[in-house]
């Protein structure tokens, strides 16, 4: 069972709709069992990153997943601003997140007026070998909806992606997974990095 997180954030349905079609076990859950039960963790996520974290606090969702993903070592992959919440901190707000990877996430910075931001819309991403990106083309495309990107060590970076400048736009390190666009929205490209996730990490 792949239990994705349900706290008032992210696109819950939608990921459910990809799970149900690659055949895999999704359930929309925030109860501590099914978390701690379940075989993999997905953490959607759409919003600010202060209003995410009070939402995990308020929910009590925090020492919940620390137990499962930092005790028990289940697979988690975080989407967009689940993505984020991986990590401590972030320059959009001032609480502390989740601590899973190291770095931290910072808004895009670039005085070309061409560069639009919110980056949003299809773009391709430029993957290393990760079992992640599996199955995929040299340069897979998926739907992208941000201001906010991550900053972190080299070595954890397993997919990068240009916007005025080239930023991290999947990382992992050992069970815990993250990608800055929304697979649930980017069709066969997203089904396939979903499938990899459910069936192949």
């Amino acid at each position: 069972m792949i239990a994705v997180i349900d706290y008032g954030v992210g696109n819950v349905g939608s990921v459910l709709n990809m799970l149900k079609r690659i055949g895999a076990n999704g359930v929309k859950t925030s109860s501590k069992d099914q978390i701690l039960g379940a075989e993999k963790i997905i953490l959607p996520g759409v919003g600010s990153f202060d209003s995410a974290c009070a939402k995990l606090h308020s929910t009590g969702l925090i020492p919940v997943l620390s137990e499962a993903v930092q005790g028990n070592n289940v697979d988690i992959l975080g989407i967009c601003l689940g993505m984020h919440l991986l990590f401590k901190s972030s320059t959009e707000g001032d609480m502390e997140g989740l601590g899973f990877l190291p770095g931290t996430v910072e808004q895009f910075n670039t005085d070309d007026p061409s560069i639009k931001i919110p980056h949003m819309g299809w773009n391709t991403v430029a993957p290393t070998d990760s079992p992640l990106f599996a199955q995929l083309e040299e340069q897979p495309r998926f739907y992208f909806a941000h201001s906010y990107h991550v900053r972190c060590p080299e070595e954890i970076i397993i997919g990068k992606t240009h916007h005025g400048y080239t930023f991290p736009s999947a990382v992992s390190s050992g069970t815990i997974h993250g990608v800055q666009f929304h697979p649930e929205k980017s069709h066969a490209f997203g089904l396939q990095l979903l499938k990899n996730f459910a069936e192949g990490i």
